[in-house]
């Protein structure tokens, strides 16, 4: 399909909403129209609402003051994909393939191209379909900033600031009664936005996913600290940091969702091994959804607002199983595989890494 016969874009938002969808809608909406003259219909509750042959009509009338407001106009779903529907069958759960019916839903609402703005299941839903011969551009969102192939993600830098400020309020509490605070903080297996909230808010501890992590040696850390230079400890945590030969900590196990595991209670597992190590009053603290909320920072905002007229161009120059990305300050395409299902973590050699252990933040190895 070339640029001059798609008329009709469909966009929607998959997984966990955080804040910038809207300010990728309102972008989208906006270079569709004013840039190309090009309608946009959005899905409502991400691949949920395709499968339900929903879709809503958007315009720069019904999307006007929606840049600075977190979540997602069109709501979104973390557990539906077409590809794996789950349904009853002879008294039994199973799951069925129903792209199909979402391909025909696209075609019948005369869509010649999609838009999804979603994390690495959403954009692996999004390859799937763009394999089934749906002209298809992803946008990488999501605060946990994971995403294999761009260096950023929409989301990532607000999380991070409400992350830094909770420590920045956590440090006058700690001082006043000499304590450590343990704060978690999301991010799946990778702990982005543990090291970058750590940095930003003066963390003594940062323990991550990429470095199994002796608690024995924090304990240490924290009471030759005490006794040195402070009376009061930070500790940030990521949700999929590990003991040294041990695993993750589960919160819960939700069976119908593409991510069964759900993490979670890492932070008051750590906050009670170090006061029994310590002997210092420790609290913790988890951050939790409070990171998905609020409204975008600026980055954020124009980082959205790249993607989503990076997208529709990728659209109309026939760049189809795509993914906008962002890479050394510059918006480019890559595969649309290169995000999908796949993650990105921190490297050893990575210069935020670095920076943390020159400052004499301890990593827990």
């Amino acid at each position: 399909m070339t640029k001059s016969n798609i008329r009709k874009i469909a966009l929607l938002t998959g997984g966990g909403d955080c804040p910038g969808l809207n300010a990728a809608i309102r972008a989208v909406v906006q270079s569709a129209i004013i840039e190309y003259d090009v309608s946009v219909v959005g899905i409502p509750d991400g691949f949920k609402g395709l499968l339900e042959n929903k879709f809503v009509p958007l315009d720069l009338n019904n999307t006007t003051g929606i840049f600075s407001k977190g979540g997602t106009m069109l709501g979104s779903s973390n557990i539906d994909t077409p590809f794996a529907v789950p349904i009853l069958k002879n008294g039994k759960k199973v799951f069925e393939d129903r792209s199909d019916e979402a391909v025909r839903n696209l075609k019948t609402e005369r869509v010649d191209a999609m838009i999804v703005v979603g994390g690495d299941g959403t954009q692996s839903i999004a390859h799937g379909m763009a394999e089934k011969g749906v002209n298809i551009v992803g946008i990488p969102k999501t605060i946990d900033n994971d995403l294999a192939g761009t260096e950023f993600t929409i989301g990532f830098f607000t999380a991070v600031s409400t992350a830094v400020d909770a420590l920045d309020k956590l440090h006058s509490t700690a001082e006043s009664h000499h304590r450590v605070m343990v704060v978690e903080v999301m991010g799946r297996n990778a702990g982005w936005i543990a090291l970058f909230a750590g940095l930003g808010g003066d963390a003594d501890v940062i323990l991550i996913p990429e470095i199994a992590f002796d608690i024995k040696k924090v304990a240490s850390f924290l009471s030759d600290l005490h006794h040195t230079r402070k009376r009061y400890s930070i500790v940030v945590v990521a949700e999929g940091a590990k003991p040294l030969g041990g695993d993750v900590t589960v919160a819960r196990v939700i069976e119908d969702s593409p991510e069964k595991i759900r993490l979670g209670g890492i932070g008051h597992r750590v906050a009670g091994e170090l006061e029994q190590l310590t002997g210092r009053e420790t609290r913790a603290i988890v951050l939790g959804h409070l990171l998905r909320g609020g409204s975008p920072v600026g980055f954020d905002r124009i980082l959205a607002s790249r993607f989503g007229v990076a997208a529709v161009k990728a659209l109309m120059d026939g760049h189809f199983d795509s993914m906008v990305a962002y890479k050394n300050d510059q918006v480019e395409l890559v595969p649309l595989n290169t995000g999908a299902g796949k993650n990105r973590f921190i490297s050893p050699d990575s210069q935020f890494l670095q920076a943390g252990r020159h400052r004499g933040i301890h990593f827990g190895d």
